[in-house]
């Protein structure tokens, strides 16, 4: 039973007859009997009888009408919501961002969105960076912001920016504003980073530890803090210092609560990349979130 057969036995029912429904569907008196006879032999029941030369509806048929107003209505509904997802102004958009690119650059991007597309039902999650692809290949998300590339099948990931990882430290710290020759050299130091949680890998912790070790510091003396605001306070307190990217960093660096160390040779980035499903479709209003968060990162890119 489809929304068709539903329509045509009520446009049947509405008109009075074969004949006038045949003219308000433009199509063949016989088309419309046959697909009325192919409703009736799926139910089991006639759905009209002849009662003095007219065509009425049998007891069945007034039981269907108001369940087959319902479904054509709704079929309708579907379509139409279909339809606005082909307008900039319309349909649902949902956004899942690895947890600490969700900062001032990603707000702009959301503000700027929302003042244009007032109707959109935009949604935002946090996850990390293979959750965020989870979410996309399951269809519970339309675009990930997400920690390097996933190299599924599956999805498309376009590389947004390459972004260079900084040490920060106290105001007050020996080393603020100053250079050491390599990483080596913070062997010291306590440091913060974020947890590597079996079961729950995150890009960035990965990375920050494959560092260290690569440096020889594979035995430093470290803080597991899995929050990056939390971090940054206990940076700013003195705590100890971090391997932070530098847009994670930059409000607090802008108002002088953290200080930086240069590192010699330190040249490692973080590649955040935007992801979609490969083949999914995109509506109009999810392309241009798309096209915005590019143009946002864009004075962000680095040569490769």
């Amino acid at each position: 039973m489809d929304s068709d057969a539903l329509n045509t036995f009520l446009v049947v029912h509405r008109r009075g007859g074969i004949s006038n429904a045949a003219k308000a569907l433009h199509r063949s008196q016989p088309a419309i009997s046959r697909r009325i006879a192919l409703l009736e032999q799926e139910l089991g029941v006639p759905l009209f009888e002849r009662v003095a030369g007219k065509t009425r509806l049998s007891d069945a048929g007034r039981v269907m009408v108001p369940y087959a107003e319902r479904a054509v209505a709704a079929a309708e509904d579907a379509e139409n919501a279909v339809r606005a997802l082909l307008r900039d102004s319309a349909g649902p958009v949902s956004l899942a961002v690895t947890g600490t690119l969700a900062g001032s650059r990603l707000s702009r991007v959301l503000k700027r969105f929302v003042a244009r597309h007032p109707d959109v039902a935009l949604t935002l999650r946090t996850a990390t960076s293979a959750e965020v692809s989870d979410l996309i290949r399951r269809g519970e998300a339309t675009i990930g912001l997400r920690y390097d590339r996933d190299r599924s099948a599956d999805l498309d990931c376009e590389l947004l920016f390459a972004e260079p990882l900084q040490v920060v430290c106290a105001p007050d710290h020996p080393l603020a504003g100053k250079r050491v020759a390599k990483l080596a050299d913070l062997g010291d130091e306590k440091w913060i980073a974020f947890p590597e949680v079996p079961g729950r890998r995150e890009i960035t912790a990965s990375h920050v530890f494959a560092l260290f070790q690569s440096a020889g510091l594979g035995e430093i003396e470290w803080t597991a803090v899995d929050s990056l605001t939390a971090q940054k306070r206990l940076v700013d307190a003195g705590f100890g210092i971090a391997l932070l990217s530098q847009s994670n960093a930059a409000e607090e660096l802008g108002s002088g609560a953290i200080a930086t160390i240069r590192v010699g040779n330190l040249t490692a980035r973080h590649d955040v990349v935007a992801v979609v499903r490969r083949g999914g479709f995109l509506s109009a209003a999810s392309r241009r979130l798309l096209e915005i968060i590019r143009r946002e990162f864009s004075s962000k890119r680095v040569a490769r």
